[in-house]
Formats: structure tokens, C-alpha cells, sequence
């Protein structure tokens, strides 16, 4: 017999909210035509408008070609101090055209540097050199860049160049950014921070040295990423804020202008931290419920979750969820630790049902023996494979 038991269990779940569940109700309205806003520690979609829609991403793409950097340096096989030479053919390419880190032929330049060009500068010449450097050319680095792709599971992007300059076939989506972010913030804690700094100047180029990403300074909290702009894909950003251990991931894309592009990110930014609180209900481990075990050495096993159980939500979402218990009653013997045993599951408005494993928190022999006869004459007569722990 399937058994439901019907429970608001105070704040007594965390299983992530995938980056695919749809978002809650469209409560907002934006200009961006692309936009997705989610909290980074459960993956709570906040607000999301056409966010797997392939668009060209301008200078936002440039964060996968500072994930593989990034990715070198954890591994090992590139230093921060490595000197890299520019080429007279990247020169020749990418001297001036765009935003620049105003790097000249045969400069000797360290991947720190590097690295600073692109992300704080948005240097096309940047990304460049420094796929250059890593894989020899960049049609071998826009390969090296759609298998990262494809590992971190982006799967609306593809890459033609290092540095996001207009090309066809060239585009992501704004879920695509969104997840590529969390993952330079939760994969390079160490190296992360560079996305926080506001200014670089190389070699006494002060025509370009600030950081472009409008919330830096702006909006307390901010801490990255990216922005992006060109004609045809208008003005975008991928940011970041953390406030009070809670963290907001934002992209926005397609915007008219810098002024919109700041006030828009701005706005759905504090729209999340304003309206959407970060609940944790269950640690990993800890008992939900009882299920009643049948012809068990034990009357009762313990169902806990297997791990943290957090939900962010609105203050409406909070007072009208239902948590309930969903398992067959009774539980046969023998049952191991850790055999799914039913599932949690939660709802609220403008979410999807969510269902989650309740595993055994231990282990039940079987009775044998006389053992199965009483335990079978004692559930015929009384109902019930044996009493609530405790009574």
C-alpha cells in the first residue's frame, strides 16, 4: 500500500533546482531580450525570459576562454607567471580592432597579465595571444573551447573564435553563461577574485584601463563578470553579487544601450535579493520520517535525505508550501542502508513538484523463523507492522 503522509515540516529540503526548471511566475517585465537570474548556492531559477535562445554573445564568451586558463593553472600546466611573446600575426590582426589591451608585436607579457587584459580590459588582442599560447592557434583553441563546452554541459553554445568577435555560428545562451559562471565562481575560488578588480593599466595605456562591468562599486556585493557589446547583439552583461553568503548570478543580453545595461542589471539584481530568501530545511542525513518495516528486526527505519535540502523562495512560496511523504507501507525486510525507501515531495506556487529519494538512515534484518509468523500474525491483528519509535 502506497502511504502519503501529508506534512508543512517547519523548516525541516536541499536537492538543487536545475538550471532547466522553469523559472517562477513572470512577475517582471525587462527590455533585455535575453535574461536569466538565479541563486547560485541551490539553483533556483528567480526570473528567466527566452534564456535558451542562441544569440551572439559578444565579449560574455570571452568567460569560456578564461575558464580553460583557469582550468591550465588549477591543473598545473600553465603558470601566472609564464611570459607569453605576441606574435606579429595577432598583432597584425588585432592591433586596435575592438576593445584592446593595446599589446604590440613581440611584447613579452606574462599570462597574469594576460589574463587581467581579458577580463578587465575585455582585450580581443588579449584572448588571442593567450590561445595562442595554449593551443597553438585559435581554430585549435575554439575546438579546445566547444569540448570544455560540451564537458560543462552548455549545451545552446558553440565557438568559432577566443575572444567572441561577431563570426557565424559564434553564439551561447544566457542559461548557458549563467551556468559557465557558477562554475568559475564555485571551480577557481582562488583565481575568481580577478573578476572584482576594477582597474589595469599595462604599459601606461590609461586610454583603456577600467573594468567595464557597470555593478562593480555600484551595487554592494558585485564581484563579477563580464560584459559584452557589439552591434548586432547589442549590450549584455554576466554578473555576480554576493551578499550575507548569499549568491546571485545574473545575464542579461541584447539591451540598447550602457545606461540600460546598468540600471536593467541593477534592478533584477536587487529584485532577487529583495523578494527571494535562501531556506535551508533538511542537512544531509537527518530523519524525515519513520516507514514501518514488515518482518523486520526492527518495527520502524528511519528515512533521511541523502543530502543538504535548501530552497530559495518568495515569502508567498514560504507560507504556501506543502511538504509531504510518499512510501509503501510497509517496508519489507531485509532493507540496507541507504535503499530508497520513498521521496519528499515539496510543492509550492509557480514550481514544479519536487520529488526527492528517501533512503534507509539503517540497516533491517529479516526475522526469521517463528520470528516472520508473529510479526505476520501481529500486523494481521493490530494493523500495523509495529509502534512509532518511542512508544
Amino acid at each position: 500500500m502506497l502511504k502519503t503522509k501529508l506534512a508543512i515540516i517547519g523548516w525541516t529540503i536541499s536537492a538543487l533546482f536545475a538550471l532547466t526548471a522553469p523559472a517562477t511566475a513572470q512577475q517582471m517585465a525587462t527590455p533585455a531580450k535575453h535574461a536569466i537570474l538565479l541563486d547560485a548556492s541551490t539553483g533556483s531559477i528567480l526570473f528567466e525570459k527566452d534564456a535558451d535562445e542562441p544569440f551572439p554573445p559578444a565579449s560574455m564568451s570571452k568567460l569560456m576562454t578564461v575558464y580553460l586558463a583557469f582550468d591550465a593553472i588549477k591543473q598545473g600546466t600553465m603558470r601566472l607567471d609564464d611570459e607569453v611573446v605576441v606574435s606579429d600575426e595577432a598583432w597584425r590582426n588585432w592591433n586596435n580592432r575592438g576593445s584592446t589591451m593595446f599589446l604590440r608585436a613581440r611584447d613579452v607579457v606574462t599570462v597574469a597579465d594576460l589574463l587581467r587584459g581579458i577580463i578587465v580590459l575585455s582585450g580581443n588582442d588579449a584572448c588571442v595571444v593567450l590561445a595562442e599560447h595554449m593551443a597553438g592557434s585559435q581554430s585549435v583553441f575554439a575546438e579546445w573551447l566547444n569540448a570544455k563546452a560540451t564537458e560543462l554541459g552548455l549545451t545552446g553554445s558553440h565557438f568559432v573564435n577566443a575572444n567572441g568577435w561577431p563570426a557565424d555560428g559564434h553564439v551561447m545562451t544566457a542559461r548557458d553563461l549563467a551556468t559557465l559562471s557558477m562554475h568559475l565562481v564555485n571551480d577557481f575560488p582562488d583565481l575568481y577574485p580577478m573578476f572584482a578588480e576594477r582597474e589595469y593599466l599595462y604599459k601606461n595605456f590609461d586610454r583603456n584601463k577600467y573594468n567595464r562591468n557597470p555593478l562593480l562599486g555600484r551595487f554592494a556585493g558585485a564581484d563579477g563578470l563580464k560584459t559584452g557589446h557589439t552591434e548586432e547583439a547589442g549590450y549584455g552583461l554576466a554578473a555576480s553579487a554576493e551578499r550575507d553568503g548569499r549568491r546571485l548570478v545574473l545575464v542579461v543580453a541584447g539591451l540598447n544601450s550602457m545606461n540600460e545595461r546598468m540600471r536593467e542589471s541593477s534592478r533584477l539584481m536587487q529584485y532577487g535579493f529583495r523578494n527571494f530568501s535562501h531556506y535551508p530545511l533538511f542537512k544531509a542525513g537527518e530523519t524525515v520520517d519513520y516507514a514501518e518495516v514488515w518482518l523486520g528486526e526492527d518495527k520502524t527505519v528511519p528515512m533521511v535525505v541523502g543530502e543538504d535540502v535548501a530552497l530559495t523562495m518568495s515569502r508567498l512560496q514560504r507560507a504556501q508550501m506543502k511538504v509531504s511523504v510518499e512510501y509503501t507501507n510497509p517496508a519489507p525486510a531485509p532493507i540496507a542502508t541507504g535503499d530508497q525507501l520513498g521521496e519528499l515531495v515539496i510543492e509550492m506556487p509557480d514550481r514544479p513538484v519536487l520529488r526527492l529519494p528517501l533512503l534507509a538512515g539503517q540497516a533491517v534484518e529479516e526475522v526469521g523463523g517463528f520470528g516472520k509468523i508473529g510479526a505476520a500474525f501481529e500486523y494481521l491483528i493490530f494493523g500495523s507492522a509495529g509502534a512509532e519509535p518511542g512508544n
